[in-house]
């Protein structure tokens, strides 16, 4: 591809939001033109970023695939070199390596109001050459995870170490762990995925945890859908099992959120008949309510094995400092490791890290309200896609993108050039947009977006709700405003002779 390139659509993210974006750009506006900016060198995005030991997907593969492409593997819960596969072969089918830019980073976009046009300047990668690509439409689909940095806290001592000190964001490939001692310091979704996978050759495995998640076990094979796929149409098996994973984890999360203490007695009895009660009570029950966090799933109760099989172990305190051959915790306990790693948890950013503004003024994101969970008021020909956080990623990022491929369509036919979501209620109730009490997402609630305290500027985070709203909804509902190019140009023309005038 040449340096300097416009297209209508510009997609930011090879990875599932930006595959899913592609698919239905492609299927409801084939005439617009589009790229896939990637920064980095294969697709995938968290998938190709993430190398850890047991690297797996945290929800069933027949929600968290895409609508249009069923999961035929045998694991509901896969592995990551599974997912990527799946990747691979949904853009070959699609056709699109050709449409993606890689080795490209978005520094900043500027949206020109006078021209309804989008201009990036680009990091290339390879030639570390800047070079300015410009859209109609701007879709961010890089996710909201900082893939430069994670949240690495700084521990007394950690200097004197004389082991290996490994985060889970940048695994070395040629780790050896085999009969060493490792402490893994988490307790969330990459910690219980990393502790049973090291603990199959290390010599033990500690969990070093401050305060429990909740932890629920679930099989790695979908019997329902394996034997759905032997009697019916590989589409229809897919859709069935898809529609009653969506439900059942629908109706689980509302009864979780309605009768927290029924739940958290629920969840407590699951983990007892995996662990002895001494050890879910120390070290598996949190303070917090379900869904106050998300629930970690361990595949086929690996975690679980690894603990009763002494391979593992669990450790809740605080780490008081670092030593040359391990940890020592503000009990008094030492651990001792040759390696440590760190599974402290993820560094938030918004828009893929790249600065955005309006006519050369700063876009303030802790400022925004988000619209219908993908666009912004007052922020035109701009989406992001979210995926849900209660729920699979990938069934939000199908229907933002089928939106936005919709809203094209729509604009397109009435030769509209610019679409942004007005609030006109300054007075709505402003609060976060994730409602979690997770410190990577407490960390970063002054930099998010907002939501407001009703439809379209309230998340619904029900997938069912969002299929009415987002599928079947007007585009042209009251909130979102359109302008043809004859009335861009005279707003721009009165607002400089305003502006005359006041000089």
């Amino acid at each position: 591809m040449e340096n300097t390139k416009h297209f209508d659509n510009l997609i930011v993210g090879a990875g599932l939001s930006g595959i899913s974006a592609a698919h239905y750009l492609q299927k409801r506006s084939p005439h617009r033109s589009f790229a896939i900016l990637e920064r980095r060198a294969d697709i995938g995005g968290t998938w190709d970023l993430f190398k850890y030991p047991g690297i797996r997907s945290d929800s069933d593969m027949h929600t968290l695939g895409f609508a249009f492409k069923p999961w035929v593997g045998a694991k509901a819960i896969a592995d990551g070199p599974d997912i990527m596969a799946y990747l691979h072969e949904t853009v070959d089918e699609l056709a699109l390596r050709e449409q993606i830019a890689f080795h490209r980073s978005v520094l900043s976009a500027d949206y020109d109001s006078a021209r309804a046009i989008w201009t990036l300047a680009i990091q290339n990668g390879i030639t570390s050459q800047t070079e300015t690509w410009t859209c109609n439409f701007l879709h961010l689909c890089s996710g909201y995870y900082d893939y430069d940095e994670g949240h690495t806290p700084s521990f007394d001592g950690q200097d004197k170490f004389k082991g290996q000190i490994v985060h889970q964001q940048f695994w070395p490939q040629d780790l050896d762990y085999a009969g060493k001692r490792v402490v893994v310091i988490g307790s969330g979704a990459t910690a219980i995925t990393v502790v049973p996978a090291m603990a199959e050759t290390a010599g033990h495995v500690v969990m070093l945890q401050r305060t429990p998640s909740y932890v629920v076990k679930l099989e790695a094979k979908d019997a329902f859908a394996n034997r759905l796929r032997k009697w019916l149409p590989g589409k229809l098996a897919y859709a069935l099992t898809r529609w009653r994973n969506v439900l059942a984890n629908l109706v689980s999360y509302r009864l979780a959120r309605r009768y927290p203490e029924r739940a958290k007695k629920f969840l407590l009895k699951e983990m007892r008949k995996h662990l002895p009660r001494e050890i879910v009570t120390q070290h598996f029950t949190p303070s917090y309510d379900p869904w106050d966090q998300r629930v970690c799933v361990v595949p086929d109760g690996d975690l679980f094995t690894a603990i009763r099989e002494k391979r593992a172990s669990v450790v809740s305190d605080h780490i008081a400092h670092f030593t040359e051959d391990g940890i020592m915790l503000a009990s008094g306990e030492m651990l001792h490791a040759d390696i440590i790693v760190l599974a402290t948890g993820l560094k938030l950013n918004v828009f893929g890290g790249a600065k955005l503004s309006r006519d050369g003024k700063p876009i303030v994101s802790g400022d925004l309200m988000t619209y219908k969970g993908m666009m912004f008021g007052g922020v035109p020909n701009l989406a992001v896609t979210t995926g849900y956080t209660n729920s699979s990623w990938t069934l939000k990022a199908d229907l933002v993108s089928e939106y936005i491929g919709r809203l094209m369509t729509y604009m397109d036919k009435r030769q509209y050039v610019e679409c942004a979501p007005m609030l006109n209620d300054p007075n709505m109730d402003r609060e976060n947009a994730i409602n979690f009490t997770s410190g990577y997402v407490q960390r970063a609630s002054h930099f998010l977006p907002k939501q407001g305290s009703r439809w379209p500027w309230k998340l619904a985070q029900n997938y069912a709700l969002d299929i009415r709203q987002l599928r079947f909804g007007k585009l042209d509902d009251g909130v979102m405003q359109f302008r043809q190019r004859a009335e861009l140009t005279e707003a721009v023309t009165k607002e400089k002779q305003a502006k005359q005038s006041v000089a």
